[in-house]
């Protein structure tokens, strides 16, 4: 332990995906040293600016957003938000004079990250997807590290700097060991049949759920239970689509608020295939059935997948395909013992432990040099 106060600004943010690697960071870095001054610097309007102060730490909202695919006014106005959150951001420095920049990924990791190395602050950057955005690739040549969570990742940035830590978790989901009558119960579902979780985030995800929603009644044909996380967008509507009394085997969820129980009952999982979720699929170790979003940047979820599906160990379904066959395939791998054997094993070779510390670690000694 040290005298001097550490200053560290953590930037980047815009989803769950890039805001929780983030904060299981900071975690780290308050747990290795408890005097560290930190702070958030992420995108007006967007998930951290909400959970980072509801965490206890101080946060700085810049007005970017990224580029639109297709033409809008909004595109029109990212050279002035660009300009003003690069203003902003050395402002930022000066005045905060932090002895380490970290950037996550998300909008505005970039500004914050590019003024840091102008003014000499030492950077480090936490790359969740196999395949990076091009926020990172461009500041990877100014960082000091890159901490990634997949291997072969020489073909976009120096070798020298790059570190496999793997991906930041919530440590709260991954004990799983011995839940399974507490997982039923709190589901009020049965310790005994066969469960499939489904989980498409926070928010939901529409082709997952319309795929469950058109093909309900196999579900209950084969006497296979499904905790279905549908997300707060589509609740609703489903709730109305669905007869509870007539499918007591599902339990439909607009969120689920213990994801460790969900995995514990769960004999297969299917999911988006975001960098966070299969991070956390790794370390869990049940086998998956992935669902790769076609709306994301440079399609960064099907190389995810992809990652997976080439080591044995995650069946992909398209997006495109999924109404049509992704139930089947679920339940044709429910009932495989030997494949879920085989994808499970092959998962947990994958998983990666303790990353978030590791990465702070690796924070606090380019801090203290």
């Amino acid at each position: 332990m040290s005298n001097k106060q550490y200053k560290i600004v953590i930037s980047g943010g815009g989803t769950g995906g890039h805001l929780f690697p983030a904060m299981a960071i900071a975690e780290a870095l308050k747990q290795l040293e408890p005097s560290v001054e930190l702070l958030f610097v992420g995108a007006l309007g967007k998930i951290e600016m909400e959970r980072v102060p509801a965490a206890g730490y101080k946060i700085i909202g810049l007005d970017i957003r990224g580029l639109q695919r297709k033409f809008t006014v909004d595109n029109l106005m990212f050279p002035i938000r660009l300009a003003k959150s690069l203003f902003k951001s050395f402002n930022i420095i000066n005045e905060f004079k932090p002895d380490v920049a970290v950037g996550v990924g998300g909008y505005a990791s970039g500004p914050l990250l590019y003024a840091a190395s102008v003014k000499g602050v030492p950077t480090v950057i936490q790359e969740q997807n196999s395949y990076p955005g091009i926020t990172n690739k461009l500041l990877a040549k100014r960082a000091e590290k890159i901490c990634v969570a997949y291997e072969g990742m020489e073909q976009f940035f120096p070798s020298d700097k790059i570190m496999l830590t793997g991906n930041p978790v919530r440590q709260d989901i991954l004990d799983i060991s011995g839940k399974k009558d507490e997982a039923a119960n709190f589901f009020g579902l049965s310790r005994q049949k066969k469960t499939i979780f489904l989980t498409g985030g926070s928010l939901g995800a529409r082709t997952l759920n319309e795929s469950i929603l058109t093909h309900l009644q196999e579900f209950k044909n084969q006497d296979v239970q499904l905790i279905w996380q549908c997300g707060k967008f589509y609740y609703n509507s489903i709730k109305q689509q669905f007869n509870e009394q007539e499918y007591p085997n599902v339990k439909l969820l607009e969120f689920v608020s213990r994801v460790d129980l969900a995995y514990a009952l769960a004999d297969v999982i299917i999911a988006r295939a975001g960098a966070s979720t299969i991070s956390e699929l790794c370390l869990v170790k049940k086998p998956s059935v992935l669902v790769p979003s076609p709306n994301v940047a440079e399609d960064h979820q099907t190389k995810n997948a992809m990652a997976l599906v080439n080591r044995d160990a995650a069946v992909l379904v398209k997006d495109a395909e999924a109404k049509s066959s992704l139930v089947a395939i679920a339940l044709g791998l429910l009932n495989d013992d030997a494949k879920k054997g085989k994808l499970s094993k092959n998962i947990a070779d994958l998983g990666l432990q303790n990353s978030a510390q590791v990465i702070a670690k690796e924070i606090l000694k380019l801090v203290k040099n």
